[in-house]
């Protein structure tokens, strides 16, 4: 199983990279309109529909999408309507929603609402990623690489430390002091994009403040990594699956793989639309 997680890793990161920087941000559109389309079936199957409705949600879902992407300016992206419209919609429900949904394991019953929220999160990092590729595909990469930093370090500090459950009933794995890791290297990863990256920053923005705001929006994009990632485990829970499905040999779901960039790339558009350079 190691063998077959490893192997599957390099072939998505080696996919990913090359989509992520020769594609035309149209092209890179369409590629994660795809992406989209097997996360919604799976988000269907974790939220318990039907045959018809699970097949009717992947359709609405993808409609949406291509709607959206048929007003794509390839030179300029989405209308700044669509980036805040759809993007602050879905920064929203991180901060305010999914924390309150986390806490009192709510289990929705109804299918609108379950469908709502689900093309929600899907096409609201579906934006963030196309628009945020349009912009810079390497600034992509920097906002992915967040989640990538912050999963890897509470996986191995967790595994080192952990002694506090984060979330038991929720995911029994995780740990404060993964958490703690966590933050830790995401503010440390922060600190060397200042250095690899020194136009991140606004022209005339690098004052002691205005690090210091980079590194609290890092650590607080980190912070909505773990709630993504608790949501899918909750719906997992509640739907008695271990993975959100099969499609990715080692890794279980498209889901499983992309729950924490479901919190974190819509806020880093806005990020990326309003404070960097």
């Amino acid at each position: 199983m190691l063998k077959t997680r490893i192997f599957t890793a390099i072939v998505l990161i080696a996919v990913t990279l090359a989509a992520l920087f020769w594609l035309p941000p149209r092209g890179w559109g369409a590629v994660t309109l795809a992406v989209v389309g097997v996360a919604a079936h799976e988000w269907a199957d974790l939220c318990g529909y039907a045959k018809w409705p699970r097949l009717a949600f992947v359709a609405g879902s993808i409609a949406i999408g291509a709607d959206l992407l048929y007003v794509f300016a390839p030179g300029a992206g989405w209308p700044v309507a669509v980036t805040v419209d759809v993007c602050g919609a879905g920064t929203l429900f991180w901060l305010a929603v999914a924390p309150v949904w986390l806490a009192s394991a709510w289990r929705v019953e109804s299918k609108l609402v379950l469908a709502l929220t689900g093309w929600l999160v899907l096409l609201a990092w579906w934006v963030a990623l196309v628009q945020i590729q349009a912009r810079s595909p390497a600034l992509a990469l920097a906002a992915m690489a967040i989640v990538w930093i912050a999963d890897t370090a509470a996986y191995f500090c967790g595994r080192a430390f952990g002694r506090r459950k984060l979330a038991p009933t929720v995911s029994p794995g995780k740990t404060w002091e993964g958490v703690y890791g966590a933050f830790a290297a995401t503010a440390a990863y922060a600190l060397a994009m200042l250095w690899l990256a020194p136009d991140l920053l606004r022209a005339g923005e690098r004052s002691p403040i205005a690090i210091a705001g980079w590194i609290v929006a890092v650590l607080a994009l980190t912070a909505l990594s773990v709630v993504g990632d608790l949501f899918k485990s909750l719906l997992k829970r509640q739907r008695g699956v271990k993975d959100s499905g099969r499609i990715l040999p080692g890794h279980g779901g498209v889901i499983d793989r992309i729950d924490a960039l479901l919190a974190v790339m819509p806020p880093a558009a806005l990020l990326v639309q309003y404070a960097l350079h």
